[in-house]
């Protein structure tokens, strides 16, 4: 059943993705013919993480997202500091994880073709296989991404924070990168899996929220009692990529300030409302949003690398 839905979101991204082909130098077969096992190790290696630590599967989504929004798509989140701190000494990427899944699944792919795929497309390709696996859509990633030589600490404010509100997040999402409002609001409901840091929501419960439903918060504040480190999940199915994130919002039970101000703001509201009732078309646009995503500010040429190792440059 899995392989049979996996096989017909593939079809559909198959033909969208022809009419991208050439894009940015990617194409949906890049290494079709210098590592055609690509995909496969990648899918092998992430399915075996997951299933000894579902949890995982919403850390290599944010892997991705928090890559991609720095800089590019260029895998500079991976970068170990040399002098000074990298992207990954983030307060901004405290919550990120996964980096040695993405190890592993390098070190397989310079065993078998050598200097061949970019860090850059290992980490999309692990965050579509993570939200398959975790029950999202199958979606066809084009890969042909050079790795950068740049990760600074600084650069990371480039990421939304969690308290904004929809203005900020449609300036973010729509003005600086093209992102559709609809886009803009799947893409959030990424957060139908994993958790949040209470440090990341401390701001609704200092101020008493009152766009929160009252219980709601109260439990917020005895589980954030705990410390700053304590996690909260988005939804009560945080392993599970479903829709039960947009029907949380609708009961005024988003967790951070931008996920309850999509329900709060008539711009995005109706999206939320569309999404929790139909699930297909939720999955459809968030699909769309990665394609975009894994497209940003993308190195071409002498601008990026293929590192051998994900972690340092060559």
């Amino acid at each position: 059943m899995m392989e049979a839905k996996r096989i017909a979101s593939l079809f559909l991204l198959l033909l969208i993705g022809v009419q991208m082909r050439g894009s940015n130098a990617l194409s949906m077969n890049y290494y079709g013919m210098s590592c055609p096992f690509v995909e496969m190790i990648v899918r092998n290696v992430v399915n075996q993480a997951l299933q000894k630590d579902p949890t995982l599967a919403a850390g290599l989504l944010r892997l991705h997202f928090h890559d991609c929004f720095v800089q590019g798509c260029d895998a500079s989140i991976l970068l170990d500091a040399t002098d000074g701190t990298s992207e990954k000494d983030s307060p901004a990427n405290g919550s990120v994880r996964g980096y040695e899944v993405i190890d592993q699944i390098k070190q397989l792919l310079e065993a078998r073709c050598p200097g061949t795929v970019s860090c850059a497309d290992v980490v999309a390709l692990a965050a579509r296989d993570a939200v398959f696996w975790a029950g999202g859509p199958y979606y066809g990633i084009m890969t042909g991404r050079r790795d950068g030589t740049r990760s600074r600490i600084e650069d990371t404010r480039a990421l939304p924070p969690p308290t904004l509100n929809t203005t900020d997040l449609m300036k973010v999402f729509v003005d600086q990168r093209g992102f559709t409002v609809a886009q803009l609001v799947a893409l959030s409901g990424g957060h139908t899996i994993g958790s949040a840091r209470c440090q990341s929501l401390k701001n609704r419960l200092d101020n008493a929220d009152p766009t929160a439903e009252p219980n709601f918060l109260q439990a917020l504040s005895r589980t954030c009692s705990a410390g700053d480190s304590t996690t909260v999940p988005f939804d009560r199915t945080s392993t599970t990529f479903d829709n039960l994130y947009f029907r949380a919002l609708q009961q005024a039970q988003g967790v951070l300030t931008s996920d309850q101000t999509l329900f709060n703001s008539p711009e995005t509201k109706m999206f939320v409302n569309f999404y929790a009732m139909n699930q297909a078309m939720f999955f459809y646009n968030f699909q769309q949003g990665m394609l975009k995503m894994g497209q940003l500010d993308l190195k071409e040429g002498n601008q990026g690398e293929i590192r051998l190792n994900c972690r340092k440059v060559n």
